[in-house]
C-alpha cells in the first residue's frame, strides 16, 4: 500500500495528465541534486553516489544509452525512472552477466540486458531464485546459475524501488544516525515531523520535480539547493555537512583512478621507448615524471576515499586492488630511487595498469561502493596494521612477479645473457625479501587480531591457511636459493609461480571457495579473467623453462666439442 502511494506521489509531483510530455532533461545541471543526502545501504551519501551505484548495479555501466540512442547520466536516469518520464519497464536495461542463465530462461542469447517487465514475468527466474534462497537459508552451496539468479532478482528489486519511489530516503531522522530515513511523502514524514515543519521541504521538492520535467535549468538547480537547506534544517545534527557531501561528489567526478590509468599507460610506453634507445635519459626522466603524476592521482583517490569512509581502503576486493596496485608502483618508485634503474618501474607499471583496468572493467564483480564495516572490521587499529601489512606484502610479491616476467622474457630470448645479469637477480631477491617480511608480520598480526575478535589465534580458516601456504612458498624460495638448491633461474621461476598462491589467498578464497570467517570479502565473477591469466602465465613459464634447458644443453654440447677438439689438438 505504501509503495503504491509513494509511486503516485512522485508522479503527481512531477506532472499531471494535463501537462505536456516531459522535456529533454539531458542538458540540466545535476550538481545540486547530486549534493542532496540520501540514506542507502546503511550509509548517508550524496544522491550522486546513490545514482551512480544504482545505474551500475542495474546495467553494469556508469552511463546508459537507450534504444533511441540517448545517453543517460546516473542522476538523470534516477529522476526519469522515479517520475516515469520514459517507459523504463520495457527498456532492456537489467543486466544478466551469465550466458547459462540467459539460455535457461529461454531469452535471446545475443543480448545481455533485458527489460523489467520481461524478467519480472519470468516464472523460471522466480523458480531458480526461490530455490537459491532456500539453499542459502539452509547454508548450502549455490551454483553459478543460482548465484546469478539472486543477483538479477536484487537488480529487479532495486529498479522497482527506484520506480515506485521507495528508494528515495531523503527525509532525515530527527535524533539518531542509525534511525531510518523516510521518503518525502507528507504522510510518511508525519512519523518524525509535523506538517508545518515538513511543508517547506515538500514545496521545494515539488518545484524541483516540475522543473526537471520542463527542463528548466534555473529553477531545477535553485529548488534543489533550497531543498537541501530545508532538509538540513529539519535535523541539523543528523544531516551530513555540506563539506562531506561536496567531498564525495568531487571524488565521484574527479575519477582519480581513471586519470592514474592514463598516466601509468603513457609512462610505461615512454619508459619502454627510453629503454629501447639505451641512452634515452631525457625520455626516461619524462616517463618517471608521468609515472609520479599517476601516483599522485592514485594517492588522491585513496586519500579521498579514506576521508569519506573514515577507514583504510582495504575492506573489499575493489579497495584492496586499488591499494595494492598503488603500493606496487610506490615500491617500484622507491626501488628505482634506491638503485637508479628503471627496470623496477618497467615491472611495476604493467602490474598496476592491469589491476586498475581490471576493476574498471568489472564493476559488478568488484563494486566500488563504500559500505559500512561488518562488526569484525570495526576496530580501525587492527584493520590498519593487519590488513594493510598483508596487502603491502601482496604488492611486493606483485612487483617481484613483474620483475620475474621481465627476467623470464630475457631468458626466453637469450638465456646466456640473462644468466650473467647479476644485478637483475639481486634486485628480484631484495623485493622477495621485503614481501616475506611483510607477509610474515601480517600473518602474525592477523593471529593476534583473531584471538582478540574470535577467541583463538589460529583456526585453519581458508584465508589463514592460504596465507600460510603463500608464506611457506616464498620462504622456501628464498631459503632454497640461499642454500644452493636451485639456480638464479629457479628463483626467477619461483617469483612468478609462487604468486599463484598469493592469487589464491587474495582472490580464490573470496571468489572461488567462498567459505570461512573472512566472509566480508566474498564475491562472484571474474573467474574467466583469472583462469585465462593463470593458464597463459603457466604456458609462458613452461616456454621459458624449455628455452633455458635447450640453451643449457647447447652450451654443454658446445663445451664438450671444444674439450674434444682441445684433447686431439697437438
Amino acid at each position: 500500500m505504501f509503495v503504491a502511494a509513494a509511486s503516485m506521489l512522485f508522479r503527481s509531483i512531477g506532472f499531471g495528465q494535463s501537462d505536456p510530455p516531459a522535456a529533454n532533461s539531458g542538458g540540466l545541471d545535476f550538481k545540486q541534486v547530486g549534493l542532496l543526502a540520501i540514506q542507502d545501504g546503511g550509509r548517508r551519501k550524496p544522491i550522486d553516489t546513490f545514482a551512480r551505484e544504482t545505474l551500475i548495479r542495474i546495467t553494469g555501466r556508469s552511463t546508459y544509452t537507450d534504444n533511441a540512442g540517448r545517453k543517460w547520466q546516473p542522476n538523470d536516469f534516477v529522476l526519469s525512472t522515479l517520475l516515469d518520464t520514459r517507459d523504463w519497464k520495457n527498456e532492456p536495461i537489467v543486466l544478466i552477466s551469465l550466458g547459462q542463465l540467459i539460455e535457461q530462461l529461454g531469452l535471446d542469447k545475443t543480448q545481455r540486458r533485458f527489460s523489467f517487465a520481461q524478467l519480472t514475468g519470468s516464472a523460471e527466474l522466480q523458480r531458480i531464485a526461490n530455490e537459491a534462497r532456500a539453499l542459502k537459508r539452509a547454508e548450502k552451496p549455490l551454483d553459478r546459475i543460482q548465484q546469478e539468479a539472486l543477483s538479477v532478482n536484487d537488480r529487479l528489486t532495486l529498479l522497482g524501488n527506484v520506480m515506485n519511489g521507495n528508494a528515495l530516503l531523503i527525509v532525515p531522522s530527527p535524533q539518531r544516525e542509525t534511525d531510518a530515513w523516510l521518503v518525502p511523502d507528507p504522510t510518511a514524514a508525519a512519523a518524525y515531523y509535523n506538517e508545518t515543519q515538513f511543508a517547506p521541504a515538500f514545496a521545494e521538492l515539488t518545484k524541483m520535480m516540475r522543473a526537471y520535467t520542463q527542463a528548466d535549468t534555473f529553477n531545477f538547480s535553485s529548488a534543489a539547493r533550497q531543498l537541501q537547506d530545508n532538509l538540513r534544517a529539519l535535523s541539523p545534527s543528523i544531516y551530513p555537512q555540506e563539506r562531506q557531501l561536496r567531498l564525495e561528489y568531487f571524488y565521484n567526478h574527479f575519477e582519480g583512478f581513471y586519470r592514474a590509468i592514463w598516466c601509468y599507460g603513457i609512462a610505461l610506453v615512454i619508459l619502454i621507448a627510453a629503454h629501447l634507445r639505451k641512452r634515452g635519459r631525457v625520455l626516461q626522466n619524462f616517463g618517471v615524471a608521468i609515472a609520479l603524476l599517476g601516483l599522485a592521482f592514485h594517492a588522491s583517490g585513496i586519500v579521498m576515499r579514506c576521508l569519506i569512509a573514515g577507514r583504510p581502503p582495504v575492506t573489499n576486493m575493489y579497495e584492496s586492488i586499488i591499494w595494492v596496485s598503488f603500493a606496487v608502483s610506490f615500491f617500484g618508485m622507491i626501488f628505482f630511487a634506491r638503485y637508479r634503474t628503471p627496470v623496477y618501474l618497467l615491472a611495476a607499471l604493467p602490474v598496476t595498469l592491469i589491476a586498475l583496468l581490471l576493476v574498471h572493467q568489472m564493476p559488478i564483480a568488484m563494486p566500488s561502493s563504500i559500505d559500512p564495516l561488518v562488526p569484525v572490521l570495526r576496530d580501525n587499529f587492527w584493520l590498519t596494521i593487519h590488513v594493510l601489512t598483508i596487502t603491502l606484502s601482496y604488492a611486493a610479491f606483485a612487483l617481484a612477479m613483474g620483475l620475474g616476467h621481465i627476467l623470464l622474457w630475457r631468458y626466453a630470448r637469450d638465456p646466456a645473457a640473462a644468466s650473467v645479469d647479476a644485478p637483475m637477480h639481486f634486485w628480484l631477491y631484495r623485493v622477495l625479501q621485503l614481501g616475506v617480511l611483510l607477509l610474515a608480520a601480517g600473518t602474525i598480526l592477523g593471529g593476534v587480531w583473531a584471538n582478540y575478535s574470535w577467541g583463538r589465534f589460529w583456526g585453519w580458516d581458508p584465508k589463514e591457511t592460504w596465507a600460510l601456504i603463500a608464506l611457506l612458498c616464498y620462504i622456501l624460495t628464498l631459503h632454497g636459493r640461499l642454500a644452493g638448491w636451485w639456480s638464479e633461474f629457479g628463483l626467477v621461476v619461483a617469483s612468478v609461480v609462487c604468486f599463484l598462491a598469493v592469487l589464491m589467498a587474495w582472490y580464490g578464497v573470496n571468489f572461488v571457495l567462498g567459505k570461512g570467517l573472512h566472509s566480508y570479502g566474498f564475491g562472484i565473477g571474474g573467474e574467466t579473467y583469472v583462469a585465462t591469466f593463470v593458464i597463459l602465465d603457466l604456458l609462458f613459464v613452461a616456454f621459458a623453462i624449455w628455452r633455458y634447458r635447450m640453451s643449457k644443453r647447447a652450451m654443454t654440447s658446445a663445451g664438450e666439442i671444444k674439450a674434444e677438439r682441445a684433447a686431439v689438438s697437438p
